[in-house]
């Protein structure tokens, strides 16, 4: 990993800068520049999180002193900037022009960057896709863009308890913007467990309430677009003019884009760096292009000394980066015309969890990867860890079918993983295990050790009492001393196993093949391990609970138990894929 260089230079600040859209609404920004003569190239920061604040802390106090101005915008609607604020619609274009305006500031070089992570990285996506004259590279760290796919939805799954948290969040700006704040303060804060950081857990009885879709009421002032995105609870034209995926095709600008293996957004950072140095419009954009997958959480800190905000796990003193001074690496070949190597060496860089240490690669995935099948056992008893479940690379041949029941007024709870707004990353998941309504299989201690680098993939084969039901699957690592930590995880719900556009309900007692993707993780297995699969149906309050009724997603008011069969037979194998990586 890159050493950052030293600071040159004292810094600067102009207070507010107003820019008019093409749309005739007034933005503004706060600027940090050197404190000296000359022209400089800009980085641009867009937040909807009060420009003011220390979310840009760590870059105003990196760049500037380097030699860069640094414009930090409000964005449409929130704090000191004009305008309404809905999520996403108008960062394209908003972000284009916060591009060209700062390529013309009298401090400005006229060649633009950008940085910032979470929906500062998603402005950077947005603003790519209009491919800016004057934007010459971008640093996206964590950034969400399949808001239905993996984000707000999960395949249509909605993630509860970080989409509540966050928009609970949001609203508090739009509700002083509209001076109601007073009105609603109270209500707010009877929602929060933990009112005095900003993005916190709600309490758990509010996560509780039903219908879901009341949410949208509760929220109806300060987050008013949150109906829309309950009401479109199924893929459809609403969500697929935020997908950005097909729009990197306009991309001209290189990016180094920054996730981790337990960041809600991984996916999203996976797949834009794969969908833009595939489809970029230029080579140069193309072969620019950037990765690096680290063992964080999302929030994640420029300096991590060890594996702060990702659970329970110290990943050692190898996880030590300094990500400012690789993005200044980065940024100083395309708009500080600094000489490097970056164009020759490995563009993907991954933490090896387990082994704990950084490689480079040329892909992703890798190209050498041995995609095997893991398969489920049992004698039909596979409930909990004191049950018969296995794994092993053998197919099952005849064997019993192992069943729960998932009552969703019991559900199995959140213990870390990719969420946000719940503690995230890494955590035992043995206290889980106990339960009935978990099946557990576990395969035999490895004799050597295991890596795993790339997509997870699961065929499970079940059958439901219900017309509609959710299914979800943990690939785990079991130490020795019995500590069950979480790798890599995903969920399918039923109507959606073929169509996330046209879901169908399922035949009470019907055997379906569902596909779930359980994201991509980079670990070793080490000799002596064993690998655990668990299958559940919940994972409350991260997901909603499916009542098992079949109803429109969200209305229910209540819940029903459901019967569920998971099969493994030479006719129905029920599998996980494992990327696996020849050592």
């Amino acid at each position: 990993m890159a050493t950052g260089s030293e600071p040159k230079y004292k810094v600067k600040l102009e207070k507010n800068l107003a820019m008019r859209t093409r749309d005739g609404v007034t933005l503004r920004a706060d600027v940090y520049r050197p404190d000296a003569a000359g022209k400089y190239p800009v980085l641009v920061m867009r937040t909807p999180y009060d420009k003011s604040q220390e979310l840009a802390l760590a870059e105003k106090d990196y760049f500037p002193p380097r030699g860069y101005v640094l414009l930090v915008q409000d964005t449409r609607g929130r704090f000191s900037s004009e305008g309404e604020f809905y999520p996403f619609v108008h960062e394209a274009a908003d972000g284009y022009d916060a591009v060209e305006w700062a390529a013309w500031l009298p401090w400005s070089n006229g060649k633009v960057g950008m940085v910032g992570q979470s929906y500062l990285a998603l402005v950077q996506y947005y603003a790519a896709t209009k491919a800016p004259p004057h934007l010459l590279a971008t640093c996206p760290v964590s950034g969400p863009v399949t808001y239905f796919e993996n984000c707000l939805y999960r395949r249509g799954v909605f993630e509860l308890g970080w989409v509540l948290c966050y928009f609970t969040f949001m609203a508090r700006n739009t509700l002083l913007r509209k001076g109601i704040y007073d009105a609603h303060q109270e209500r707010l804060d009877s929602y929060l467990a933990r009112p005095d950081i900003p993005l916190s857990a709600l309490k758990n009885d509010v996560y509780r309430h039903l219908p879901v879709a009341d949410w949208a009421q509760r929220l109806h002032e300060g987050a008013p677009y949150l109906a829309d995105m309950l009401k479109n609870w199924k893929a459809g034209s609403y969500w697929g003019e935020t997908d950005l995926r097909p729009l990197c095709k306009n991309v001209t600008a290189p990016a180094m884009h920054i996730g981790s293996w337990y960041d809600a957004f991984q996916f999203d950072t996976l797949a834009m760096y794969t969908q833009m140095r595939r489809d970029a419009r230029s080579e140069k954009a193309r072969r620019g292009q950037r990765l690096i997958m680290g063992p964080w959480a999302h929030l994640l800190p420029y300096s991590v000394p060890t594996s702060r905000g990702t659970g329970d796990i110290d990943f050692g003193a190898e996880a030590k980066v300094e990500l400012l001074a690789d993005q200044e690496r980065f940024l100083g070949h395309w708009l500080g015309g600094t000489e490097n190597q970056i164009l020759d060496e490995p563009p993907v860089r991954i933490f090896v969890m387990g082994e704990n240490r950084w490689r480079d690669e040329r892909e992703w995935p890798l190209a050498r990867t041995n995609y095997s099948k893991l398969f489920l056992h049992s004698r039909g008893r596979a409930n909990s860890t004191r049950g018969d479940g296995a794994l092993s690379f053998e197919v099952a041949r005849d064997e019993p079918a192992d069943e729960y029941v998932y009552d969703p007024n019991d559900p199995v709870p959140t213990r870390g993983g990719t969420t946000l707004g719940l503690a995230p990353g890494v955590y035992d998941q043995s206290q889980n295990e106990q339960r009935e309504d978990v099946l557990v299989y576990t395969g035999e201690p490895l004799a050597k050790d295991l890596e795993v680098t790339g997509p997870v993939s699961m065929r499970l084969c079940a059958a439901s009492s219900a017309r509609d039901t959710d299914f979800v699957a943990k690939l785990i690592d079991v130490r020795p001393d019995g500590y069950a930590q979480n790798i890599a995880e995903g969920v399918i719900r039923a109507r959606f196993r073929d169509s996330t556009s046209a879901p169908t309900l399922i035949t009470p007692g019907t055997v379906y093949d569902y596909a779930i993707d359980l994201w991509s993780t980079s670990h070793l297995f080490k000799a002596g391990h064993r690998l655990r699969l668990e299958v559940s149906s919940s994972n409350f309050p991260r997901y909603d609970r499916n009542a098992n009724t079949g109803n429109d997603l969200l209305t229910d008011r209540e819940l029903k138990s459901a019967r569920q069969s998971v099969l493994h037979s030479e006719r129905y194998q029920s599998h996980v894929v494992l990327p696996v990586i020849p050592r």
